[in-house]
């Protein structure tokens, strides 16, 4: 039975995610290189964050030769589903609601980018099937 997945991802941990996800599999030796211009790890960091990884059941590993090569077991939009899910619980009580009203109340946002959401809400509005109150 494999591990149980951790929740949330640590910004290391996301960073080599990143490059799994965009490339597919690769050896660490690929993984180091693809992060070399941002902010550089060494070979031994990026394979104990990796072994980390398979150990909380992000990734998976075969041989070829004497290289282990890694791939994601987990898309990043499951992974990201589940940020986003983690957030909700911690921090806004499971509330939806309470998570969109916090981030309209960013002072950042554009009003594009309030278009877009409205438009998203109106769509999805168009495919959720009507329910009573607090009923999920």
């Amino acid at each position: 039975m494999p591990p149980k997945r951790s929740i949330t991802l640590t910004e290391a941990e996301l960073r080599l995610m990143r490059v799994l996800w965009e490339r597919g599999e690769c050896a660490v030796s690929e993984v180091v290189a693809a992060i070399a211009d941002a902010t550089p790890l060494a070979y031994t960091s990026v394979l104990t964050t990796i072994r980390v990884l398979e150990k909380k059941g992000y990734l998976t590993h075969r041989q070829e030769g004497r290289a282990f090569l890694y791939s994601p077991l987990v898309a990043r939009d499951e992974a990201s589903r589940s940020e986003v899910k983690h957030v909700l619980q911690r921090f806004f009580g499971d509330s939806r609601e309470r998570l969109l009203l916090s981030l309209l109340g960013d002072d950042e946002i554009t009003v594009d980018e309030l278009k877009r959401i409205r438009q998203a809400i109106d769509e999805a509005a168009d495919d959720v099937p009507v329910r009573a109150q607090g009923e999920r």
